[in-house]
């Protein structure tokens, strides 16, 4: 008996170990394109884990991408692009919401084709119209640098559909860039260890993604909605700051370590910290700790910027939910968990109507009493 337990414990250990060798290995990703003085370095990962390191003249006329598994292919063309402004107004006829998608390009795709923002082949289809991304690309799940190209491809879309895809920074985007992979799965861990890179020089002010990444804002203003991706609190109201500075000293400091930003101003100190608008979760969260706004604090910032509603990421909740009489609407959910079991992902603004919406583009409206 104790012989027959032995060999079933190994058989068991093989099996465990099998099974983390499977999930700690490299998949499709990519691709990486960095500027050198000797031409444009291109990094990618095929099907088979294997890694391309080329060096070429010129960066190709299309990037193909893929997810991790080799589904949903587009083509990527460079092309030149600069921080948007901080406001829109008018309101265009339609806004999309969503947040944090996490490195899940499935997710992505179902959400926005279900709701006819993108068409079957990853083309932007929603016209005029507006997407909004609160952050958090970045962790979690396999195909972080594959969303980030899909964005960077509907951004020229729409621009030349006279539409807008405004990207807004995250933790996670100046987490990575700052070598903080405590949440990143382990394939990009295992890629810049064979580079011998950190995976944060895939990143950098001489990448194109990095590059791109740097004039997100992070916050915006459309019509009568304020975005960030975590919150503004008290402590924000009191520093006073213009949001186009919150912007640009937020993306002067985005390849920095965390020291190194903290180290360079008090501003820069709060505006990264945890009350900062990356990090405070006092307009959802009743918590001490996180320091919950008051009402008329609440009502000063809103005040102060001229909107109805702050709308915010970061904290994930089952549902696309109101806070503080509706003046706060979180939209961040388990992306992947509530794809499986149709629930809310994301809000489409229509006018002065607000629509909870999932991967089916059935649309469920926030009550108008809560506003």
């Amino acid at each position: 008996m104790k012989k027959l337990f032995v060999t079933l414990l190994l058989a068991f250990s093989a099996l465990a170990l099998q099974a983390a060798e499977a999930r700690d290995s490299l998949s499709v990703d990519g691709p990486y394109v960095l500027y050198t003085q000797d031409g444009v370095r291109i990094i990618t990962v095929d099907n088979e884990g294997t890694i391309m390191d080329e060096m070429l003249p010129a960066v190709p006329e299309t990037l193909t991408v893929t997810d991790h598994l080799g589904r949903y292919p587009f083509d990527v063309r460079i092309h030149p692009f600069c921080r948007q402004s901080w406001k829109v107004d008018p309101q265009p006829e339609r806004v999309f919401v969503m947040s944090d998608p996490h490195g899940r390009l499935d997710c992505v795709v179902s959400l926005l084709e279900g709701n006819n923002v993108i068409d079957s082949d990853l083309h932007w289809s929603f016209g005029q119209n507006h997407l909004v991304v609160i952050g958090d690309v970045f962790d979690r799940g396999d195909d972080a640098v594959q969303i980030y190209w899909l964005f960077y491809k509907l951004q020229q879309e729409a621009e030349e559909a006279g539409g807008r895809v405004t990207m807004l920074l995250g933790n996670h985007e100046p987490m990575e860039f700052s070598g903080d992979m405590r949440y990143a799965t382990p394939k990009y861990k295992i890629l810049a260890r064979e580079l011998g890179l950190e995976y944060r020089d895939l990143f950098g002010p001489c990448s194109e993604l990095g590059r791109w990444i740097a004039t997100w804002n992070t916050i915006c203003q459309i019509g009568p909605d304020l975005f960030v991706h975590a919150g503004l609190g008290g402590d924000f109201y009191r520093w006073n700051l213009p949001v186009p500075e919150v912007n640009a000293q937020m993306s002067r400091a985005l390849f920095l370590r965390n020291k190194e930003r903290k180290a360079i101003s008090d501003t820069l100190n709060f505006l990264y910290g945890s009350n900062g608008p990356i990090w405070y979760r006092g307009l959802v969260v009743k918590s001490k700790k996180y320091r919950p706004i008051q009402r008329d604090t609440l009502d000063m910032i809103r005040e102060r910027y001229g909107v109805d509603h702050i709308i915010v990421g970061h904290t994930m909740l089952k549902d696309v939910t109101t806070f503080l009489d509706g003046k706060v609407i979180d939209v961040n959910v388990d992306n992947r968990v509530n794809q499986r079991k149709h629930r809310s992902r994301g809000i489409l603004i229509e006018g002065d109507r607000y629509f909870v919406v999932g991967d089916r583009g059935k649309k469920r409206e926030l009550r108008q009493g809560a506003f």
